[in-house]
C-alpha cells in the first residue's frame, strides 16, 4: 500500500551537467528520516573482504543496504549517499564496473551522491566506505 502523505522525486534540471548514476538533488515528503552510517567492506566477522576496490564497493553498499532493510527501508528510498575512497582515480576508472553494481544490489533509482577523496579510512584496509540518508514512508 502507498501512503498518499508520502513522495520522492529526484530532480536533475537541465541546465546542469547530465547526470551520470546520481540525481542532482531528492525532494522528500513526509516519512521517517533515516541516517546509515558508514559501511566498508566488513563482513559479519569483522574481516575485511575483497582486494579490489570494486570487490569492496558491493560488499560495502551490500552493508549499507542491509542496515537500510534493518530500518524497515529498501534501496529506492535512498536520498543521499556520500562514497569516501582512498583512491579517486581508481574510483573514476572503475566507474562503469561501479555502476554495474549499483544497479544490481541497488536498482536504477539513484540518490544525490558525492565521492570524496581520504587519505584513509577508519578500516585501515578499506579502499571504501559508503554512508547514506533515507527516507522511509
Amino acid at each position: 500500500m502507498t501512503d498518499p502523505t508520502w513522495s520522492l522525486a529526484r530532480i536533475n534540471p537541465p541546465e546542469l551537467s547530465p547526470p551520470t548514476g546520481f540525481s542532482h538533488a531528492v525532494v522528500v515528503t513526509g516519512g521517517r528520516l533515516v541516517f546509515l552510517a558508514g559501511q566498508t567492506a566488513l563482513d559479519g566477522e569483522g574481516e575485511l573482504r575483497g582486494e579490489t576496490l570494486p570487490d569492496q564497493f558491493a560488499v560495502a553498499l551490500a552493508n549499507l543496504l542491509a542496515a537500510l532493510r534493518g530500518a524497515g527501508g529498501a534501496p529506492e528510498h535512498l536520498v543521499r549517499v556520500t562514497v569516501h575512497t582512498t583512491d579517486v582515480a581508481a574510483y573514476r576508472a572503475h566507474a562503469p564496473e561501479l555502476g554495474l553494481i549499483w544497479r544490481r544490489l541497488a536498482g536504477r533509482d539513484y540518490p544525490a551522491m558525492a565521492v570524496i577523496g581520504a587519505v584513509r579510512l577508519w578500516d585501515e584496509q578499506a579502499l571504501v566506505e559508503l554512508d547514506g540518508i533515507a527516507v522511509i514512508p
